[in-house]
């Protein structure tokens, strides 16, 4: 398990900075972990359960918090802030950020959705508050 020695949000860019040991240094936009969040809303708990998150180009990251000592909590500008980024999942987010950012479009196209906040093709797509029971 690698373990970032260093971890800074570039506000204006949008963008996590995790620094290894080694020297390694990665840049994770907010988008993307936000759409790739490892929450049960985003993944559910089975696959046939995960949701697509769509609309979220302009989402940034308000909060960062330890968890133990092995991940990271992180509270996004749309309000999500459930899942844990354990390490492991932050390192495999860094080396296969292209190809996951590629799937993760080619899934907004196949679906016909976007990540523009604005688009009223992302209505289907949006997570639809629950109904509360009243005892």
């Amino acid at each position: 398990m690698l373990v970032p020695v260093d971890i800074a949000y570039h506000r204006q860019s949008r963008q996590l900075e995790l620094t290894y040991e080694n020297e390694e240094r990665f840049l994770l936009p907010a988008e993307l972990l936000r759409v790739l969040s490892p929450s049960a809303e985003v993944q559910g708990h089975s696959p046939d359960q995960a949701q697509l998150p769509v609309g979220k180009r302009d989402v940034s990251i308000v909060g960062i918090e330890p968890v133990g000592l092995y991940a990271l909590k992180i509270v996004f500008s749309d309000g999500h802030d459930s899942g844990y980024y354990d390490w492991d999942y932050l390192y495999k987010l860094a080396i296969e950020k292209e190809k996951l950012w590629q799937q993760y479009l080619d899934k907004l196209t196949q679906l016909g959705a976007s990540r523009d906040p604005d688009d009223p093709k992302n209505e289907p797509f949006k997570p639809q508050l629950k109904k509360s029971c009243h005892h």
